[in-house]
């Protein structure tokens, strides 16, 4: 058998400086498995480069058959590249499936790939599909496939396409589409990218909830009414707020029982409780549900109480707290005004959110979003408390007297930490009220509101988080903010594939997040899932991501 070291000094020289780092402590273990499958190392590489054996697949494997009723909010589809809910893409996941699926060891996995490389510069990845995908159809999956689902996420005119932020790095800044030349086809089953900066996020971005593959004569509304896919199972009903059915095709032949096993269930139910969580746990004690989709607060007990499983997992989940700098308030934009927003994170105690909001099931975050769990991350040090000083600014700003509305979805820990950072902003002198609004009701317009809470999910690099929410004139981005330093700056670190290298640079882009009042984040979350005993292959996955097609009950 080939040596892990000497493998990698020939396919992969730059992991070995981050194998070496990872052995020693000094970068994390799923820090260190995503960096190297996301540049093409295998999952047994990437853990041999580490001393460790890649994990085997159960010696038991799950039974075929069965119906899976899963708790978990049912909402409306869209264009699978402007989904702004994990939830969406879970709907969809049996149907729709993904070039790149990453998984909860934090290795990226091939699944509609095959494989793929990337050279030294991150200017050219090669992606190889793998053979013998079918749509449902019956047509069989090509790189021309790839290569118009590339294309369409790189049309920034398409209303909500977050998947543009993902691929920058392939358009052209005058058209707004696809630069000529940067998706090549090869043959039928192998393409290239020549994105035209260095970008070492861009198997991470097809791995993403948005970056699910359509066929082509799919062009936009409900994935679910074209019913197009090539996943092993094909959409049977689904109720906004109720509830989503599907079911396996009895017709189609999935390329992935060969590779993968399974499917194994036959039918997948979604059922919507509702954003009360006592709701879910009636469903669970009532035999109506098999699993949730997250498990919050003082419900982890509960369902302890229950018998059920539990399952948990360290991400760099968040939520933050922030204004909107373009948002206008009664004919003034108060969010501009950069003394306005170091005030109202002066004023916020962030231990106190975490403690009061989600009970100290996370650690406390530093305002700027880049987790310590990310290979890049600087220690800039602990956001700074201090009411006194946010008073004065405001009055600096003759903002002293200006009520603001802080809004937050009508659910547990939401709810719980803005309305603990609503306190702790009344406490510094500041005019402030909680305004709740109903799910659905809220991420209608999640990006426009000029004061909210958002959640934000977990992405493996700090630079993809940072690309998609803080970059100028990007689809997420929901605080409105525009640096050119903060552009810059991160558009050198997208092309670092060194994390220390990049660490120096993400120094500075944390700081400018901090000192420009962009966002209060109180916390990262440890996030919970519980699931009926006798579940397989269910447990919390650290980007909300449920993964049907692995999923089955106990023999």
């Amino acid at each position: 058998m080939t040596d892990p070291l000497s493998q990698a000094r020939d396919t992969h020289p730059a992991l070995l400086a981050e194998a070496r780092a990872c052995r020693d402590g000094r970068l994390g273990r799923r820090e260190f498995l995503a960096r190297a499958s996301t540049l093409g190392a295998s999952a047994a590489l990437a853990y041999g480069l580490i001393g460790l054996s890649a994990p085997r697949a159960q010696a038991t494997e799950p039974a075929r058959g069965g119906t899976l009723r899963i708790q978990q909010d049912v909402r409306a589809l869209t264009d699978p590249r402007s989904y702004d809910g994990s939830q969406m893409a879970n709907l969809t996941r049996g149907l729709l499936e993904y070039l790149v699926e990453y998984g909860r060891d934090g290795v990226f996995h091939p699944m509609l790939l095959e494989r793929w490389e990337v050279d030294a510069d991150a200017t050219l990845y090669t992606l190889h599909l793998r053979r013998g995908v079918r749509w449902n159809t019956g047509v069989a999956f090509t790189a021309d496939d790839v290569a118009r689902n590339i294309a369409r996420w790189c049309d920034r005119s398409a209303p909500a396409n977050s998947m543009a932020g993902r691929f920058a790095s392939l358009i052209d800044p005058n058209t707004g589409l696809a630069a000529e030349g940067a998706i090549e086809i090869v043959d039928t089953h192998t393409l290239r990218l020549h994105p035209h900066t260095p970008d070492i996020t861009l198997i991470a971005g097809m791995a993403d909830y948005p970056a699910a593959i359509t066929d082509a004569s799919y062009d936009g509304g409900d994935p679910f009414a074209h019913g197009i896919g090539t996943g092993a199972y094909r959409p049977v009903a689904l109720e906004v707020g109720r509830r989503c059915v599907l079911e396996r095709h009895p017709e189609h032949d999935w390329w992935g029982t060969e590779v993968l096993g399974g499917p194994w269930l036959d039918r997948i139910e979604f059922i919507d409780t509702g954003t009360d969580p006592a709701s879910a746990l009636d469903a669970a004690a009532a035999d109506s549900i098999d699993m949730t989709y997250e498990t919050t607060g003082a419900f982890i007990g509960a369902f302890d109480r229950l018998g059920w499983r539990i399952s948990e997992t360290e991400t760099a989940n968040t939520i933050t707290i922030r204004t909107n700098q373009a948002a206008e308030i009664g004919g003034r934009a108060p969010y501009a005004d950069r003394r306005v927003r170091r005030a109202l994170a002066l004023a916020v105690d962030n231990a106190i959110c975490l403690e009061l909001g989600y009970e100290n099931r996370g650690s406390v975050a530093a305002n700027h979003h880049v987790s310590p769990l990310h290979p890049e991350y600087a220690d800039i040090g602990p956001a700074p408390y201090d009411p006194a000083a946010a008073r004065a600014l405001m009055e600096e700003a003759e903002m002293a007297d200006f009520a603001h509305e802080l809004v937050s979805i009508d659910d547990d820990w939401r709810a719980r930490t803005a309305e603990a950072a609503t306190a702790l902003l009344r406490d510094a002198g500041l005019t402030v009220s909680h305004v709740l609004l109903p799910r659905a009701v809220f991420w209608q317009n999640w990006t426009g509101y000029p004061f909210s809470c958002t959640d934000w999910n977990m992405r493996p690099l700090g630079v993809q988080v940072l690309a998609l929410a803080y970059r100028s004139g990007e689809a997420w981005n929901e605080t409105a903010f525009s640096n050119a330093e903060f552009d810059a700056v991160l558009a050198e670190a997208l092309g670092i594939a060194d994390p220390d290298r990049r660490r120096r640079l993400m120094a500075r882009l944390e700081t400018i997040l901090r000192e420009e009042g962009v966002i209060i984040q109180p916390y990262w979350r440890r996030l919970f899932r519980h699931t009926r005993n006798g579940l397989h292959n269910a447990g919390m996955h650290p980007a909300f991501e449920i993964h049907v097609h692995r999923i089955g009950f106990q023999a």
